[in-house]
């Protein structure tokens, strides 16, 4: 692949950052965060160097599951703001070189959306087959709920109606019927609307539960989906959320060419890593990472640390998850679902920031798309008072006296408090320290996007020679970057492969001076380097 086609291919080499508008920042001073607010500081997400800003739900809705409740797909809740306001939105961030992503939620809606209503007032209602109904409850199956804390069952009655309807998630969101063709030319038409509003694509939720049971060939959707959206706007792309194991999540990303999603989120790879950040050992992110299929040239996946969900690690063993829960969340108050922790990353290593830039230094470091989640550039912490996978979902730290919204005001959600609140953890003071986890994250950012061999090449994994370093390497036409990450927060002495007329250079070390092949590492090292060959020249 020539470095002219791979430009064509943006989502390989951009950054991703998502939020949570109501969260972000109150322009009005109503205590909810608005668009016009996450316009104002549009300049703070370019000067991270962030490429493309992802957002969750801001549609109308009820708000009994955060937003991805939707009544009404074609507009922007009035708490937030105006259509015209999310266009501005856009039009910004196209201005400083971003692009503006959207969370589609197609799986289900809110029961209050008209489409619902309708089909709940009569079986001759053009809008019954919207939805998934049934006369009699089916048995239900081991481990389909996903809710386990608030519902006992995927089917609900519905007296008007006569009927029981299906959800894969809260009784108050009915599932959409995919297998009906009138409900998947609507979704279209919203895909189609929005883009037309200038987005560059859509985060797709919980996917697997779209295909599930539908159609002959259940894959078809996505590949119409993608069709779809490219025949409107040629560059845009669909992240997917898929957990499940690599095999299968590699399923979704469709034939050697990509005709299906374009990324994936690595749920794989992000339960391992807290595995082997729990034992101290790479060999467990090792093995994960090992059991990728090889993904489309045009494909990537989503690299992360967390996300706005809890952090879940429903792919580890019992036992595994045991550990984790053990190192990272020992108290059942900070456990969700009997397979998550709602907790941010800086709290489950407290407050050690030599170990948390560790860690994103390898997410980053990885072959994919780095994707964040709002405040991990200054090390947020949740706020466990906040109800549920909603605790890591706070409102954005500005300044000491929080700076969301206007003195005096509460936010529609309390602020973090305590080691991690505003008074100690916001953007104001750390963008004023050169040596602050903020200004290494923009570092961090403006490296990973200078080395494109990060975004499009391929993974090998090295032996170090110490239990505790990951190390790797990725290749990408004449260039290599080797990188090794100490997990245990322990001394390591790792052997890395150089042949004849190599030098290992440090990509991050001022000094700008090669390095041995054999390395002393201190705790929780984070080193990357690219390989200086005889007769090729280096980039900046």
């Amino acid at each position: 692949m020539s470095v002219k086609t791979s430009s064509d291919l943006w989502w390989k080499n951009a950054v991703v950052y998502c939020l949570d508008v109501e969260m972000f920042f109150d322009s009005d001073g109503d205590g909810c965060g608005d668009l016009l607010g996450l316009t104002e500081r549009v300049d703070y997400l370019a000067g991270l160097g962030v490429s493309v800003l992802w957002l969750m739900p801001f549609y109308p809705s009820p708000n009994r599951d955060d937003g991805y409740d939707i009544t009404d797909f074609y507009a922007v809740d009035s708490s937030m703001g105006t259509l015209g306001d999310f266009v501005e939105l856009v039009r910004t961030c196209r201005d400083r070189g971003i692009r503006v992503i959207v969370d589609f939620v197609m799986n289900h809606t809110s029961d209050q959306h008209p489409w619902f209503q309708a089909a709940r007032s009569s079986k001759d209602s053009p809008y019954r087959d919207f939805y998934v109904w049934v006369d009699e409850k089916p048995p239900e199956k081991p481990g389909d709920l996903v809710f386990p804390d608030a519902e006992t069952s995927n089917w609900t009655y519905d007296r008007k109606a006569g009927q029981y309807y299906q959800h894969r998630f809260y009784k108050h969101q009915p599932d959409l019927n995919l297998a009906n063709p009138a409900v998947r030319d609507e979704l279209a038409q919203v895909l189609g609307f929005w883009l037309e509003q200038g987005l560059s694509g859509f985060r797709v939720d919980a996917v697997p539960f779209l295909i599930e049971g539908v159609l002959d060939d259940p894959h078809q959707i996505i590949r119409d989906l993608r069709s779809y959206v490219n025949r409107r706007v040629g560059e845009a792309v669909l992240l997917g959320e898929v957990n499940l194991p690599a095999e299968q999540t590699r399923a979704f990303l469709g034939d050697e060419d990509g005709d299906e999603l374009h990324m994936v989120l690595d749920f794989i790879g992000n339960q391992a890593l807290y595995l082997s950040l729990a034992r101290g050992s790479a060999e467990p992110l090792t093995k994960a990472l090992s059991s990728y299929p090889k993904i489309p040239a045009a494909a990537s996946l989503g690299r992360f640390v967390r996300n706005h969900d809890e952090l879940t690690l429903d792919k580890l063993s019992e036992e595994e998850r045991a550990e984790v829960f053990a190192r990272f969340g020992p108290d059942e108050s900070l456990q969700l679902y009997g397979r998550g922790l709602r907790r941010r990353l800086p709290t489950m290593l407290e407050g050690d920031e030599r170990a948390l830039r560790m860690v994103y230094s390898l997410a980053f470091s990885l072959p994919g798309t780095p994707v964040l989640f709002y405040g991990e550039e200054i090390g947020m912490a949740e706020n466990v008072d906040i109800e549920g996978r909603y605790a890591v979902r706070a409102p954005m730290q500005w300044a000491r006296d929080g700076g969301f919204t206007l003195p005096g005001v509460s936010p529609r959600r309390p602020m973090v408090e305590g080691a991690f609140g505003p008074e100690r953890v916001n953007v104001t003071d750390q963008r004023r320290d050169p040596g602050s986890l903020l200004n290494w994250f923009e570092r961090l950012i403006r490296r990973r996007r200078e080395c494109p061999e990060l975004g499009f090449g391929s993974l090998t994994l090295l032996e170090s020679g110490a239990e505790s370093v990951f190390a790797h390497r990725v290749d990408w036409e004449d260039a290599t970057i080797v990188c090794v990450h100490e997990l245990s927060g322990s001394p390591a002495t790792v052997s890395l492969p150089v042949g004849d007329g190599e030098r290992l250079v440090d990509l991050f070390d001022h000094s700008d001076h090669d390095l041995p092949a054999t390395l002393q590492l201190e705790p929780y090292a984070a080193r990357w380097f690219r390989v200086a060959r005889t007769g090729v020249r280096l980039p900046p």
